[in-house]
């Protein structure tokens, strides 16, 4: 997982729910390749299309509220997105994307300060948003350390079996 990442931007508005995000009637669905062909679906149909690995969702407020279902973060991952950016998450929502390896970060404005297609460049280690389309600088709520942790081992899984595997008698950080 890189810590600097750059791709276009897709916005989305306010209370995104995990329903658009992933449908409902695609749970009976358990393979990544399946999953991953639905994402967005219930916002942007085309989505999938127009996706490239490492493009940025840009959102605002309560991005991935409603259910709590993990393929949500499943679908967003699978399909490559680099990071998403909102105001605030659902705070389960977080934590599913989080522990599967999606970067997920706090941007106060992002939704102010971002048009579809705008080239972002994030650095998740400083909290720095750089729109590169306008200029602008953005700060954003820099990932604690441990959060970067997971993220670089592509999700609370892997580092966990990392640290058993090493002998770790300890094997969460944070």
């Amino acid at each position: 997982m890189e810590i600097k990442i750059s791709g276009k931007a897709f916005v989305f508005g306010n209370n995104l729910d995990t329903d658009q995000i992933y449908p409902g009637r695609h749970l009976a669905l358990t393979k990544p390749e399946e999953i991953k062909a639905h994402a967005m679906e219930g916002a942007d149909p085309e989505f999938v299309k127009q996706c490239r690995p490492g493009d940025i969702i840009v959102a605002g407020t309560n991005f991935g509220c409603g259910s709590s279902r993990e393929q949500a973060a499943i679908t967003l991952k699978g399909v490559g997105v680099g990071a998403i950016l909102a105001e605030s998450f659902a705070r389960i929502f977080y934590r599913n994307g989080i522990n599967l390896g999606l970067p997920l970060v706090v941007c106060p404005e992002i939704s102010r300060k971002a048009s579809p297609g705008d080239e972002i460049f994030l650095d998740l280690e400083e909290g720095v948003v750089h729109n590169q389309t306008s200029g602008e600088k953005i700060k954003a709520q820099p990932l604690t350390g441990y959060v970067l942790e997971i993220l670089e081992n592509g999700g609370i899984k892997p580092l966990v079996k990392r640290q058993l595997e090493a002998g770790s008698n300890q094997p969460f950080n944070g």
